[in-house]
C-alpha cells in the first residue's frame, strides 16, 4: 500500500497544509527552518506509528493560539481531525481483498484524541438502513400475514403486527455495521420459513435484501484487511548517534532497569546491538566469563563457540557497514580517507574504530561529524529493517545535513535506492539534496504567518523567498556547472519544456527509435523572452547552440529578435509548429496530444477527448485551460513525467512518436 496524498490540520504551528500529492517513490519537503517540515513529519507518523511511539497530545499538540476552544468546551478534541493519509492500493493488497473493491483508494485519518476512521474511495456505497427500508418493511408485513394465518390465536390476543423488527431503533441513517447487519441477516434467516411457498416476488426481495446485507458486511471486512496491511511510518532524525564506546554493563543494567530517560541517548548504540543480534547483556556477560578448564573439552568448546559467534557477528555487520559507506562517503584515491568500518568488542567496551590506509585504528568520534552521521544512520537504518521497514515508509528529517555538500549529493543517490524498497519523503534546506531532474518531486513547505500556520505548496511556489532558494540554489549549481562544460546546449523555454523533452526523448531512446545526442545539454531560461540572453552568453564562449520556441505569441516574438536570429540564425532556432501538423500555433504539448488526453484524464478525471478531436487546430494548452478547472501546465507536465516512468514509447500513438522522432533527429542535426 502507497501513500498518495494527505493532509495535516490543527497540529502545533499547522492550521491547515491543504492536501498534497505523494509521490510514488520519493517526496522532497523543500523549506527554511522555522517553516514546520519536522512538524509535518510527525503529524504523518501519526498515520500508523510504531508501537513505542507516543501518541497525540492534546495539550501540547493542538495550536496554542487556538487552546482556549478546546479549553472552554467549543471545540471537542474528538472531532479535531490532525492528518489524513490517501493510500492506493498494490497487488498483494488487491489479492487479500473481495474483486468488486479492488480498483477502491483507502482513507484513514487520525484525531488529536488519537481517535481513527477510514473509509473507502471508489468503491461501492455501504449502504444504510433507509436503502432498505422499503424492501424490508414489505418483507416484515408479508411474513407477518403469513405467521398470523399460521397462529391465528395469537391474532386474537394482538391484532398488531405479531413479528417484532430488529430495527425499530434504526434511523433512516444508521450505517448496517458489521454487528447490524449481523443481528439483521440471523432475524430474517430465522423467519425465512414464514416467506409463502411458491411466492417469487417476496423470495426474491429476501435474497435481495441478504445480498445487500452481506455486501456491508464485506465492506466492513475490506476495511479491516485494508488496516492491517497500512504500512508503518519510520521517523528518523539526527538525534540517533552511534556512540564511539559503550561500555556493556552499564548499558545492560540501565535497559534492564530502564533507566533510559533520554529517547535518543543510547538509542543508535542498542541499535547497533540489535544489528549484531545481541544484547548488551549478552556481550557483557560474555566479557567477564574466564576461559574454563582446558581439560573440559566439551565446556572449552561451547566457550570457543561463543566468542567465535561473537567475532563473526561483529566481522559481518563491520563488512556490511563498510561497503554501505563507500557507495556514500566515495574517498578521494588521492586523499588519505579512511572508509573501512570495525567493530570490536573488548571485555566489557563495545567499540566503533576506523581504520586508515596504514592500518592504525582511529575511534570513531575522531572522525568528521559528517561521517559520524553517515555510520549512525546505516546502523539505525539496517537494526530497524531488520522487521519494521518490510512494509514501511522511511520519513528522513534533514537527512545527512553535517556531510559535505558534494557528499550530500551522493548521498541523494542512496535515498534513491532506499526509496526503491520503501517509500520514502524527506525535508531539507539544502541544495544537494534536490536534483535538477527531481523538481516534479519537490513540495514548498512555508509558514508565512501564524495565524495562516504552515503551507505545504504542490507546485514550486511561495511568497517567501527563503523557500525557494535551496530550488534556485540547486538550478544555480547544476547550471553553473553545466552551462559551459557541454560544446552542444539546447535552449528550452521553461522547465515544462525540459521535462516534455528529456522523458519523450528517453522514451524514444529505450525503445531504440531515436536518441538525442547525449552531449547536448538541455538549457531552460525560464521565459521565451530570456532565451536570446543564454544563446548570447553561450554562443560568446564559441559553444554550438540551438533553440526550441514554442509556436505562441511569446515564442514568436523571441524568435523574431534580431540578436537571436544573428547569433544562431535561423536554421538553428527550431519551432513546434514544424512538428506538429494542423495547429498554427502549437506548443511542445501538442506533440503529444492524445497522450496529455489520457494523463489529464487521471489526473483531474476530466474526459476531454471529443473536445480535442472536434477542435484539431485548436492548441491543446487552451482547450485544457478552458475546459479543466484550476488547470496547472507546471502539474500536467509533471504528471506526464510520472506518466513516463511507467510506460514505454509503444504506448504514445504513431503520431506522436513521428513527431518526437522528427525533433530529436532535428536537434541532433542542428548541434551535430
Amino acid at each position: 500500500m502507497r501513500l498518495i496524498k494527505a493532509r495535516v490540520q490543527n497540529y502545533r504551528s499547522i492550521i491547515d497544509t491543504g492536501e498534497f500529492e505523494i509521490e510514488n517513490l520519493k517526496t522532497i519537503m523543500v523549506g527554511p527552518n522555522e517553516a514546520g517540515k519536522t512538524v509535518l513529519l510527525k503529524a504523518l507518523q501519526q498515520l500508523n506509528k510504531p508501537a513505542d511511539v507516543q501518541g497525540f497530545e492534546v495539550l501540547r499538540d493542538y495550536p496554542r493560539s487556538k487552546f482556549n476552544d478546546i479549553d472552554t468546551g467549543k471545540v471537542d478534541p474528538k472531532n479535531v481531525t490532525v492528518v489524513t493519509g490517501y493510500f492506493e492500493l498494490e497487488d498483494s493488497d488487491k489479492a487479500e481483498i473481495s474483486e468488486e473493491f479492488r480498483n477502491c483508494k483507502y482513507k484513514f485519518y487520525k484525531n488529536i484524541d488519537n481517535s481513527t476512521y477510514h473509509n473507502l474511495i471508489d468503491a461501492p456505497n455501504r449502504l444504510n438502513f433507509k436503502d432498505i427500508k422499503s424492501d424490508l418493511s414489505r418483507l416484515i408485513a408479508h411474513l407477518d400475514k403469513q405467521y398470523s394465518i399460521e397462529n391465528p390465536e395469537e391474532e386474537t390476543k394482538k391484532p398488531s403486527i405479531l413479528i417484532k423488527p430488529i430495527t425499530d431503533t434504526f434511523e433512516d441513517s444508521t450505517t448496517l455495521s458489521t454487528e447490524n447487519c449481523k443481528s439483521l441477516k440471523a432475524f430474517l434467516e430465522k423467519n425465512y420459513a414464514l416467506v409463502e411457498e411458491g411466492n417469487e416476488k417476496e423470495e426474491s426481495r429476501y435474497d435481495k435484501l441478504i445480498e445487500q446485507i452481506d455486501f456491508n458486511s464485506k465492506y466492513e471486512e475490506v476495511l479491516a484487511t485494508l488496516s492491517k496491511r497500512k504500512p508503518v511510518f519510520i521517523l528518523f532524525n539526527n538525534y540517533f548517534k552511534v556512540k564511539p564506546s559503550v561500555h556493556l554493563e552499564h548499558l545492560a543494567t540501565r535497559t534492564e532497569q530502564k533507566l533510559l530517560d533520554d529517547q535518543y541517548y543510547d538509542y543508535g548504540n542498542l541499535c547497533l546491538l540489535k544489528l549484531l543480534g545481541f544484547t548488551a547483556r549478552e556481550l557483557s556477560t560474555l566479557g567477564k566469563t574466564q576461559s574454563p578448564d582446558i581439560n573440559n573439552p566439551d565446556a572449552l568448546k561451547v566457550y570457543k563457540d561463543k566468542l567465535d559467534t561473537r567475532s563473526y557477528k561483529l566481522n559481518a555487520a563491520s563488512v556490511r557497514l563498510t561497503e554501505e559507506i563507500k557507495k556514500v562517503w566515495m574517498p578521494n584515491p588521492d586523499r588519505p580517507e579512511a572508509d573501512k568500518l570495525k567493530v570490536t568488542a573488548d571485555g566489557q567496551y563495545l567499540k566503533v574504530v576506523v581504520e586508515d590506509d596504514i592500518g592504525v585504528d582511529i575511534e570513531l568520534d575522531q572522525r568528521s561529524e559528517g561521517f559520524q552521521w553517515l555510520v549512525s544512520f546505516f546502523v539505525v537504518f539496517f537494526a530497524e529493517a531488520m522487521d519494521k521497514h518490510k512494509n514501511a515508509i522511511l520519513l528522513l528529517d534533514e537527512p545527512g545535513m553535517s556531510l559535505h555538500g558534494l557528499k550530500q549529493r551522493d548521498f541523494r543517490d542512496t535515498i534513491t535506492r532506499l526509496a526503491e524498497h520503501n517509500q520514502t519523503i524527506y525535508t531539507t534546506h539544502s541544495p544537494f539534496l534536490v536534483g535538477p531532474d527531481e523538481l516534479d518531486l519537490v513540495r514548498v513547505v512555508e509558514l508565512k504567518n501564524r495565524k495562516e500556520g504552515t503551507k505545504v505548496h504542490t507546485t514550486i511556489s511561495s511568497s517567501d523567498p527563503a523557500g525557494l532558494l535551496p530550488l534556485q540554489e540547486a538550478l544555480g549549481y547544476d547550471l553553473a556547472q553545466s552551462l559551459f562544460s557541454q560544446q552542444r546546449n539546447l535552449i528550452l523555454e521553461g522547465i515544462t519544456d525540459y521535462w516534455y523533452l528529456d522523458a519523450s526523448a528517453q522514451l524514444l531512446s529505450d525503445a531504440g527509435i531515436e536518441s538525442l545526442n547525449d552531449k547536448i545539454a538541455l538549457v531552460f531560461a525560464n521565459s521565451a523572452g530570456k532565451v536570446v540572453y543564454y544563446a548570447t552568453i553561450l554562443f560568446a564562449h564559441n559553444l554550438k547552440v540551438a533553440a526550441l520556441l514554442d509556436s505562441d505569441a511569446a515564442g514568436d516574438q523571441a524568435a523574431q529578435q534580431e540578436n537571436l536570429v544573428h547569433t544562431l540564425g535561423n536554421k538553428n532556432i527550431l519551432r513546434t509548429k514544424d512538428f506538429v501538423s494542423g495547429v498554427a500555433k502549437a506548443e511542445i504539448e501538442d506533440l503529444l496530444r492524445e497522450t496529455l488526453v489520457k494523463v489529464v484524464k487521471d489526473e483531474y478525471g476530466v474526459d476531454l477527448s471529443a473536445k480535442v478531436t472536434s477542435q484539431p487546430n485548436r492548441p491543446i494548452i487552451d482547450i485544457f485551460a478552458s475546459e479543466v478547472t484550476n488547470f496547472s501546465k507546471y502539474k500536467l507536465a509533471k504528471a506526464f513525467v510520472r506518466w513516463t516512468r511507467n510506460h514505454e514509447a509503444k504506448d504514445l500513438t504513431g503520431d506522436e512518436q513521428k513527431n518526437l522522432k522528427n525533433l530529436v533527429q532535428q536537434i541532433n542535426k542542428a548541434l551535430k
